[in-house]
């Protein structure tokens, strides 16, 4: 190094000055004012791209970007039929003669039309079969900075362009899936804190009953357990700024569970804390309101994770492709082995003991996925992860491209961006992307129910085969 050069910023740091510089030190009091000032920090930013009331519209979809990746149908195809059928929806132009755009909810109409009296041999509607609960996917890891929420997000709103209903359920009491779908949320009993209450209340309820027949006192049910029994479910959902998604949001107070989840357990040692969510949307009916209900998950494995990754049917794992994240990934499923493995001994211990079926968790898929991905720079450890995980790991990875800062800047999901602030091209590479981890999550999601179909039918064979056998 020349001895002309500057030292290094670390390099003589006066004591005297550096403490001089100092403020007084930091009270709890403080804290409230860095809270305040972060709040109207967020409030500024999750009111860009807002109407002046403080609602979120979803942008509008021109005939270029319908045909080409909502409805499998030449754009001049779509425009005769149009013309044919002038009770459907018209579109707008913004100018004399310009390209005509449709609101969403246009958009679902005009899908509707076309599963019902366009060509049997394309796909207009998506596979969904008849009878059968919506599939819940939960998306987690307890490594932050990787994509958990923008990852939930796009997979809930590619799924709502392919057509699905979809119910999204924040269980990350920071809120911040809640924030991209416009969520307005006063306490802790618009979040899913009443689902998991009215679980415990509806079990106390029952083992109270159980204690009288012994001739036994029984536990006592507070006000907060009553006031969750007179909660429906259903009565917690909001709708959103898209006509097909709808929300059970989250706001800080939800982090309250993870301390009043373990006081009822010791409470009632037989409750089963991690069904808590799973049977709740079962009982409710919401599972058969909607297609897809998306989970996403605190940054830890605390008692809502867990609940949300039983209540899964699919468990989606995004991850970075750096050594650190690849390792804190691996070190997330060894707490989840840990975790299910120490529910399925204790109960089955038991049910061992008394004839019981034992308790076995079970997933219809389980996949990672690389985020925030850089091509230039994380091609080798990619490929690395690929080798190790195998099938497990989507070969699709999700680029950091000019289309994701957007998103993260103006608060809001992938889809939602307007292709006009972009080249076409721009936008239709930009996007490829996550068309691609969609369509390997969609094979997850249809595979699973093509499955359960399957399973189905043969129950329904074996059922008449043997009540012919009986006959």
């Amino acid at each position: 190094m020349s001895s002309t050069s500057s030292p290094p910023p670390y390099f003589r740091i006066a004591p005297d000055a550096a403490m001089s510089a100092m403020e007084d030190p930091v009270r709890t009091t403080d804290f409230a004012e860095i809270a305040e000032a972060c709040l109207r920090g967020r409030s500024d930013l999750a009111g860009r791209g807002m109407n002046p009331d403080g609602s979120k519209t979803l942008r509008l979809f021109s005939t270029w970007e319908i045909t080409k990746y909502l409805i499998p149908v030449a754009p001049a195809h779509f425009r005769r039929v149009l013309r044919a059928h002038p009770e459907l929806p018209q579109g707008q132009s913004e100018t004399d003669g310009g390209a005509k755009w449709f609101t969403f909810s246009e958009v679902l109409q005009l899908r509707t039309h076309f599963g019902a009296e366009g060509s049997k041999a394309k796909e207009y509607l998506p596979y969904r079969p008849k009878g059968l609960p919506a599939k819940t996917v939960a998306v987690a890891n307890f490594k932050g900075g990787v994509g958990k929420t923008s990852t939930a997000a796009h997979l809930a709103m590619s799924a709502a362009l392919d057509g699905y209903k979809v119910l999204v359920i924040d269980l990350d009491s920071q809120g911040s899936m809640t924030s991209i779908l416009n969520g307005q949320v006063a306490d802790e009993w618009q979040t899913v804190f009443p689902m998991i209450a009215r679980h415990y209340a509806e079990y106390l309820r029952a083992e109270n009953q159980r204690r009288l027949d012994r001739g036994e006192a029984p536990l006592p049910l507070d006000d907060t357990l009553s006031e969750a029994l007179d909660i429906d479910p259903a009565d917690l959902v909001r709708p959103t700024h898209w006509p097909n998604i709808d929300l059970i949001g989250a706001q800080l107070n939800l982090y309250w569970s993870e301390f009043q989840i373990p006081v009822w357990r010791m409470a009632g040692r037989s409750w089963k804390l991690w069904d808590a969510l799973s049977e709740t949307l079962e009982t409710s009916g919401l599972l058969d309101s909607y297609d897809l209900v998306v989970l996403d998950t605190p940054p830890a494995l605390g008692y809502l994770t867990i609940n949300g990754l039983a209540a899964a049917d699919i468990l989606i794992v995004p991850t970075g492709a750096s050594f650190v994240e690849f390792d804190s990934t691996g070190r997330f499923f060894d707490m989840l082995h840990a975790a299910f493995q120490s529910i399925e001994e204790g109960e089955n211990m038991a049910a061992r003991a008394l004839g019981r079926p034992e308790l076995r968790f079970e997933w219809d898929a389980v996949q990672t996925v690389i985020t925030r991905f850089d091509s230039s720079q994380q091609a080798e450890m990619a490929g690395l992860m690929q080798t190790y995980l195998g099938h497990r790991l989507s070969p699709f990875r999700q680029d950091y491209t000019a289309l994701i800062g957007q998103a993260g800047e103006r608060v809001h999901g992938i889809y939602e961006a307007d292709y006009r602030d972009f080249n076409r091209d721009t936008y239709a590479r930009g996007r490829a992307a996550f068309d691609e981890t969609y369509a390997a999550f969609k094979r997850l999601l249809v595979g699973s129910w093509r499955r359960d179909e399957l399973a189905r039918e043969k129950e329904g064979r074996a059922a008449r085969d043997a009540a012919l056998n009986a006959g």
